[in-house]
């Protein structure tokens, strides 16, 4: 007898719910010690406690084994005898053949000598499934116990894709998001979550579905930053289609107000489906319909800068050739301006306010074009980090909002 497509889905989420409570946590401790920047320093032992420890500036690298994809809760647990400040990280994929350094947690600091040992922590880490050379990075002695990796969400699938006819004489709407109602509409997006810094070393935690960071007002979209929320920096929100729907060509635009004040980073973007983790990136590819920051725009006017760009294994920033354009946009804060690609098998474009200014065509390989393989789109307000703290921080903000009246996706007819 066949089984019915409600079946299966229930059989399948049922299996990844057994998944997901089966691994409930991952300690990495002495055992899995493979390395040190000096092996000297590096000791183990204790009956009451085992530990690994340095006497100065360095690293450890451990192997761990990643059942299930997934966004993570990193905690460490560490000790320190001296009255300095020891910043820590974690680099996740330390053999990788690229020669990054992926940081999955951003700066961690830990203050001070301790009375024993004490947890820092931060939510949200990206983690593909499989083997991983975890690098830890301190920048004074210090000694520590383990390292626990807790599953908060397995990695999804998104389950659709949109392709949007690219010949024709006119644009016709096929997906969109007015924000008309009282709620989020969950049904076209999720929430990202955590404070592990975004690869960027941002501040922000991002919350799931808090009206202090994301609500519906006026018929807009508002995600607000707040500082010293939750006990954190800053809080804000990051919303995404993936896991929803993603899509393959056409017409994307938003129209949006964003923030002022120096150390903001607004953003409504796409990112590829094959994004996992941060070894994924800039592969998957990366299209930025509009970046903006704080420190870029004049606070009395509000008038700026939009920047687009795009990312992938061939240009990327952090290779400094990325495709980039900058356009100067009036009143960005008080006043909605609308912010668009057209996105081709034979290139993509950009404009503010149906004004064209960037354009991208470089199809000949893999490397330079994965923007044949579905995007999902992105919008969120980031806090400091590279980009939105380049500046400094404006630190009499509490408070800074990205509004969106919508989103549309559309083809041509």
């Amino acid at each position: 007898m066949a089984t019915s497509c409600t079946s299966k889905e229930k059989q399948k989420s049922a299996e990844k719910e057994s998944k997901e409570q089966e691994v409930e946590q991952i300690i990495l401790a002495a055992e899995n010690f493979v390395g040190a920047s000096d092996a000297k320093n590096i000791t183990t032992g204790g009956a009451d406690q085992t530990y690994m420890s340095s006497n100065a500036e360095g690293w450890i690298l451990l192997d761990v084994d990643v059942p299930i994809a997934g966004r993570y809760a990193i905690e460490i647990s560490l000790s320190s005898d001296h009255a300095d400040t020891t910043t820590v990280w974690i680099e996740d994929h330390a053999d990788n053949k690229d020669g990054r350094n992926y940081n999955i947690t951003g700066n961690m600091e830990l203050i001070g000598a301790t009375d024993g040992f004490v947890k820092l922590h931060k939510d949200g880490s990206p983690l593909n499934q499989g083997g991983h050379k975890v690098k830890v990075h301190f920048d004074k002695a210090v000694k520590i116990a383990w390292i626990k990796l807790t599953l908060i969400k397995a990695h999804e699938l998104t389950p659709m894709t949109l392709t949007q006819k690219t010949e024709g004489t006119a644009w016709k709407v096929v997906w969109s998001d007015d924000f008309d109602g009282t709620e989020l509409d969950t049904t076209k997006w999720t929430y990202d979550i955590g404070n592990w810094g975004w690869g960027n070393n941002e501040l922000q935690y991002y919350t799931k579905n808090r009206k202090e960071n994301t609500r519906l007002e006026d018929g807009a979209l508002v995600i607000e930053a707040r500082k010293g929320d939750m006990g954190e920096k800053w809080t804000s929100a990051r919303i995404t289609t993936r896991g929803k729907v993603s899509f393959l060509y056409g017409k994307i635009e938003f129209r949006a107000k964003t923030p002022t004040n120096k150390g903001n980073w607004a953003a409504g973007w796409t990112l590829g489906d094959d994004y996992v983790d941060e070894k994924s990136w800039p592969y998957c590819g990366e299209i930025d319909i509009m970046e903006s920051v704080g420190y870029e725009m004049d606070d009395d006017t509000g008038n700026g800068i939009a920047h687009a760009s795009v990312h992938c294994g061939a240009y990327y920033f952090k290779l400094g050739n990325q495709p980039t354009s900058v356009i100067d946009v009036l009143d960005m804060y008080n006043e909605y301006h609308t912010y668009a690609i057209e996105w081709t098998p034979e290139g993509i474009k950009a404009f503010v306010d149906d004004q064209h200014y960037f354009t991208y065509s470089d199809t000949n390989s893999e490397l330079a074009w994965p923007f044949s393989r579905p995007q999902n789109i992105i919008l969120n307000l980031a806090m400091g980090g590279g980009w939105g703290g380049a500046m400094g921080m404006d630190e009499s903000v509490s408070s800074q909002k990205l509004v969106i009246d919508y989103v549309r996706v559309y083809e041509l007819q």
